[in-house]
């Protein structure tokens, strides 16, 4: 009856995990994280241009907090994931998963038919993630991060959902 109710009146109740617009407001926490989760994190500045040129940023909020983001950059027909990190303490819980499905939802919304990204060969956990929703290496990208030692190669991996029935 209650749920009868508040669809008759439009209230509509958050879920305690769902994803929204990345929002200025939202920078303090996505740089908290991104400095706690990266060696070389992005600045704020680049966060800021990624709103400013209306890139499709995402906030994974859990329990009204921010605990991940993503930066999407979404044209002709192609999804690129550009940044996408979760909060330490939301690691190991399947919500990186649950983030990227739904990352997925929004890019076929857009009519895009493939996704790329880049990932270090060192991130294994974020590797096993991708190749589990369907990702497939494409290619390498030498010397593409900074890392401690001078540089690490990237991963080029594609999910192509034109073919995909789902």
């Amino acid at each position: 009856m209650w749920n009868k109710l508040q669809k008759l009146l439009g209230i509509t109740q958050k879920k305690p995990l769902h994803i929204r617009a990345l929002k200025k407001q939202d920078l303090a926490a996505v740089m908290l994280i991104e400095r706690q989760m990266y060696n070389y994190p992005w600045s704020e500045g680049i966060f800021e241009d990624c709103l400013r040129v209306g890139y499709s940023n995402w906030a994974l909020i859990k329990d009204n907090q921010l605990i991940g983001y993503a930066i999407l950059s979404i044209a002709v027909g192609e999804a690129h994931i550009l940044n996408i990190c979760l909060a330490p303490a939301s690691k190991g819980k399947g919500l990186g998963q649950q983030f990227l499905m739904e990352l997925i939802t929004v890019v076929k919304t857009k009519h895009a038919d493939s996704i790329f990204l880049e990932v270090r060969p060192s991130n294994t956990a974020a590797v096993k993630l991708y190749k589990k929703a369907g990702f497939t290496q494409i290619g390498q990208r030498k010397n593409y991060y900074p890392a401690v030692d001078g540089k690490e190669d990237a991963i080029v991996l594609s999910l192509d959902l034109a073919s995909d029935s789902a």
